[in-house]
């Protein structure tokens, strides 16, 4: 269905919204946990959790969400996640102790999944192809000018009126962005009207989930091992489920019929896993090594996602005149180069050369995440939106979260398990430039993937022609 440019500016807007808030959320939180450790005198697992609770929800539902929006509404689910999301930041503020904190994590993570499983579905929904990866690139922006700006506005937020002003923070946000929604955005998306909801799978796909993502978080300990074998036995029983159900969560069929969709996914994957340890070990690197406050680190490692913010629509908008793949490509490229520029990092190496470095990544990703997801989207027919933008969180959620287990696991091995004093630094920089290293390699490994998936734009031509059906209800 062909919508008014009217209505697909309204709705690139109140996704956008909610685009901003939720990683303001989540950058925001990380900067108050030593005050909410502090008041709630949590011991360092359990704080933890504070930040760990929402990921794992998030990845847990994003999918299963996105299947039930392709069923019931896009815009239906999008409206119930920013209201949920909304509603459980009240209980986040009012939380009187560190389980309870937790719990309502879990909530807010729920909600997340609710509006990451459905705003690109949404905006792809919305958008004819030819602007997709413009619109994409806008939103990528977003998320990153969120993620830039988190850390400084949650430092000022918990100053100045402490860790419980931080999840007020996101009320006002997110009225507006749900009184937006229901105001100005008209119409329903849903692709597969009428099928049913596989709950068995669903199950099984949280349960696999949880297991394999917590259990990298535990590596090197014999938990996290036995946690990730048990998530990939559920995993193959999950398979097996869903090549016996008539209407699955996940259809593999997508993997195996749709070589952009699985190698875009892969790539996205590699990608996520090779760069999201990169802030962390930087920040630990400048503070450690360079002797730099956190105010000042922070001030410093925000040249990455500013970089992001600024070339992610100019990404977005080339991945729509040329070929996603190559743009994508191009993206990964550079990434690899700046990784590669990492393991160069020394005591005597200069603040200029870490700034390029950052410069480097920064528009790597930056060309590599809008056409990526835009080729994700573009691959699969109409009735598959709701899952597909399922599977660009849930691959962005499995990255962070592998790539931090194998940053656990060098340090493990080189550091061992002790506090990062002097007398460790040359351990520190030893396993943060085999980081990089593998980095690099995995990411040239994602560069294949990423060239092999062939031609999108003809692709996505003929994935519309199977869907003219009108989506509006």
């Amino acid at each position: 269905m062909d919508t008014s440019a009217s209505t697909r500016r309204i709705a690139l807007i109140a996704i956008s919204l909610t685009s901003l808030l939720t990683p303001l959320m989540a950058s925001s939180v990380n900067v108050a946990l030593p005050q909410i450790g502090q008041e709630f005198h949590m011991p360092a697992v359990l704080l933890s959790w504070v930040a760990t609770a929402y990921s794992l929800a998030s990845a847990v539902f994003l999918v299963p969400f996105g299947k039930v929006a392709d069923i019931h509404g896009r815009k239906r689910i999008y409206i119930v996640g920013v209201a949920f999301y909304t509603a459980a930041s009240v209980l986040c503020a009012l939380a009187p102790s560190g389980p309870s904190l937790v719990i309502c994590r879990v909530l807010q993570g729920i909600g997340g999944a609710m509006i990451f499983g459905t705003g690109i579905a949404i905006l792809t929904s919305v958008y004819p192809p030819g602007q997709r990866g413009y619109v994409l690139g806008i939103n990528t922006a977003v998320v990153y000018a969120g993620l830039s700006v988190g850390p400084f506005l949650g430092g000022l937020l918990v100053g100045q009126w402490g860790w419980r002003s931080v999840f007020w923070a996101n009320v006002p946000l997110g009225l507006a962005a749900l009184l937006f929604t229901l105001w100005k955005v008209e119409g329903e998306w849903a692709g597969s009207p009428g099928d049913s909801f596989d709950l068995r799978g669903s199950l099984l796909y949280g349960l696999a989930v949880i297991a394999v993502m917590y259990g990298f978080s535990q590596l090197p300990d014999l938990l996290g091992i036995g946690l990730i074998a048990a998530g990939l036995l559920i995993a193959g029983v999950f398979v097996w489920q869903e090549g016996h159900v008539e209407r699955p969560v996940l259809d593999l069929r997508l993997f195996r019929t749709h070589r952009v969709f699985t190698l875009s996914s892969l790539a996205a994957l590699v990608n996520y896993l090779a760069t999201s340890s990169v802030t962390f070990l930087l920040s630990l690197y400048l503070q450690y090594i360079k002797g730099m406050s956190p105010q000042q680190a922070g001030a410093t490692l925000i040249t990455q996602p500013l970089i992001m913010a600024t070339f992610s629509p100019l990404s977005g908008r080339l991945s729509d005149r040329i070929e996603p793949r190559i743009v994508a490509s191009v993206g990964m490229v550079l990434t690899v180069v700046g990784l590669l520029l990492l393991t160069a990092l020394g005591r005597e190496t200069s603040l200029g050369y870490v700034l390029a470095c950052q410069v480097v990544l920064g528009l790597g990703f930056a060309l590599f995440s809008s056409p990526n997801v835009s080729a994700i989207m573009g691959s699969v027919e109409r009735q598959f939106y709701g899952v597909a933008s399922g599977m660009v969180g849930t691959m962005r959620l499995f990255g962070q979260t592998l790539s931090l287990g194998i940053t656990m696991l060098l340090f493990a091995l080189y550091i061992g398990r002790v506090q990062i004093t002097s007398q460790h630094y040359d351990a520190f920089l030893l396993s943060a430039r085999i980081n990089f290293l593998v980095s690099a390699l995995l990411c040239m490994g994602g560069v294949f993937a990423s060239l092999a998936r062939g031609r999108i734009h003809n692709q996505v031509s003929a994935s519309a022609k199977l869907s003219t059906e009108s989506e509006a209800r």
